[in-house]
């Protein structure tokens, strides 16, 4: 199955969306799968899709929603033009506080296994839903990248994902058995980067980490490269490099203040973590930026 794997810089890139037009692009798509979840939002044709052996027509109006890990493949059913919009994103990275409400993942995880929920949403069903609106919202805000704009796109997609899941509870999803999966699955290596992402600013020990998802030090960093594509203490330090760009690009604090922000031991580690992945020091890509 490996060889239908489709490899994404999840870290860099944890959202994507973009109008696919199979005019300009090369089409069909072949069997694949990835790690992200990806939606479609059908525009103009009718396509032929394949989601786990299962087969679908969608057409104007209609939405599908690739699960992460499902095998899936796109023709047109004509043979004619298709336009669609995409959304890609890791839903590990939709961090929910509210005690009350389950994590996106999880429900998503428990939805696909359980065999209750319909990947395939019909123009009908969406009528009072503005999905198109969002798709294009979260492709306005990726071409432009104002500031704020990736928790922008954070809301419109974690919206998109609650009005899916009601959806699907109209149709029968138990939401009992869901709160009892969700509390099973809260420390995995697959939401494992929420908790990175939450806590960026304090000092995590990769150790630390595989305790949390009940896995010893090794089998932990081999899951997680096999899963992300690089070693998790690699993975912090970009987290935190990430976020340190946010904050030269977005703020007047000095690289002192950053530094201890995101918990590094003192400026100079700073100093040296963010050119090791930038290429550039921090006071570098802050003036670069600010001559733009």
């Amino acid at each position: 199955m490996y060889h239908l794997y489709e490899d994404h810089d999840i870290l860099h890139a944890p959202y994507e969306a973009f109008l696919f037009d199979t005019a300009k692009e090369s089409f069909p798509i072949k069997p694949h799968w990835h790690y992200f979840v990806e939606m479609l939002f059908i525009i103009e044709g009718t396509a032929f899709i394949e989601v786990n052996q299962q087969e679908y027509y969608v057409s104007e109006g209609d939405m599908v929603l690739f699960n992460a890990g499902d095998i899936h493949a796109i023709y047109s059913a004509t043979g004619r033009h298709l336009q669609y919009l995409v959304l890609k994103f890791d839903v590990n990275r939709l961090s929910v506080n509210s005690s009350y409400t389950p994590r996106l993942s999880a429900i998503l995880q428990y939805a696909r296994k359980s065999g209750q929920a319909e990947c395939l949403f019909n123009a009908a069903k969406l009528k009072d839903i503005p999905i198109r609106k969002r798709f294009e919202t979260c492709i306005q805000e990726i071409e432009r990248k104002d500031y704020g704009y990736d928790v922008r796109i954070h809301a419109e997609i974690s919206s998109l994902l609650i009005e899916i899941i009601r959806l699907w509870q109209t149709d029968g999803l138990s939401i009992q058995e869901l709160f009892s999966v969700c509390a099973e699955t809260e420390s995995s290596i697959h939401n494992i980067t929420e908790y990175i992402d939450r806590y960026a600013n304090e000092t995590l020990k990769v150790k630390d980490l595989a305790d949390m998802c009940h896995m010893s030090y090794s089998h932990f960093a081999k899951c997680f490269r096999e899963l992300y594509g690089r070693s998790c203490k690699d993975y912090i330090e970009l987290i935190k490099v990430e976020k340190g760009e946010e904050l030269l690009l977005f703020t007047d604090s000095s690289l002192s203040q950053i530094s201890q922000e995101l918990g590094f031991a003192d400026c100079s580690h700073f100093i040296r973590t963010f050119r090791k992945w930038k290429k550039a020091t921090p006071g570098q890509f802050r003036l670069q930026q600010r001559r733009q």
